[in-house]
């Protein structure tokens, strides 16, 4: 017995330094993440499905139901610079919005950004164009090509991220029918174990229409592992600060599931 004993003491001792360093690992790689998910730029592939349920919709009390499928894929261009693209693709599905016991689903127009990033900086930023592709239905469409600048700017330290990202579209129509602004500051801290916590403020300005559309996002985060693949979950309400009375909501909620394709 005082042998066996003897033999289990000296095992546990042998293995738990190898047990604590895979646990701190694990948290280091998860913070990582957090990390790079938390910049919009970072070299990382990803694939983000965001889910936005908004209810209390205009003079019907609709409802919609977004769900942005939005992949990111980086590009080295050289020892110095990365491509990233971005892809938002929504789609929908709403009830009593344009008349009291209608609904309509599909596809929305498809935003393509291509931010040219250096590789190392204190301040990390990237610049390029945006396109517009009118990808969608009839309901959920403007039917135009267009085409635009997009910037963004972020800085990150002890946990925390403090950022914006702004892009202007036109049209490529002769009258120049779509003229749309979006403004997106954001925050964000997270701890060593990869959750975090964050909110931004989105801001799409129609300059044709003369009509502004705000949103106030916070949410909850945290990175984790499904088997062998890693993951980001994230929640949390919406607040429609400003809108047109025929569009506004009265709540909405946010739900975020990213999969990370880490080098």
């Amino acid at each position: 017995m005082y042998r066996f004993a003897r033999v289990l003491f000296l095992a546990m001792v042998t293995l738990c330094p190898f047990l604590v360093t895979g646990q701190d690992e694990a948290k280091n790689e998860a913070a990582e993440l957090a990390k790079k998910l938390s910049n919009p730029i970072a070299s990382l592939i990803s694939l983000p499905l965001q889910n936005n349920l908004d209810v209390g919709i205009g003079e019907f009390n609709g409802s919609r139901n977004t769900l942005n499928i939005q992949p990111v894929i980086p590009v080295s261009l050289s020892e110095n610079l990365n491509l990233i693209t971005r892809v938002i693709l929504p789609v929908y599905t709403q009830y009593d919005i344009s008349g009291e016991g209608t609904s309509q689903s599909g596809i929305g127009d498809a935003v393509i950004s291509g931010f040219i990033s250096p590789k190392v900086s204190k301040i990390t930023w990237g610049v390029g164009p945006v396109l517009l592709l009118p990808t969608g239905g009839d309901a959920f469409s403007a039917d135009k090509f267009g085409i635009g600048p997009t910037a963004v700017a972020l800085y990150q330290t002890n946990g925390m991220t403090f950022g914006g990202l702004v892009n202007q579209i036109w049209s490529l129509d002769e009258n120049n029918t779509v003229s749309n602004m979006f403004l997106q500051p954001f925050f964000t801290y997270n701890w060593k174990s990869g959750a975090g916590i964050g909110a931004n403020l989105e801001l799409t300005q129609n300059w044709k229409a003369e009509t502004t559309n705000v949103w106030l996002n916070p949410v909850v985060s945290a990175v984790t592992s499904m088997g062998k693949q890693k993951v980001q979950f994230a929640i949390g309400p919406r607040f429609n600060l400003a809108a047109p009375d025929h569009a506004k909501s009265k709540f909405g909620v946010r739900s975020v599931l990213v999969f990370l394709f880490p080098k």
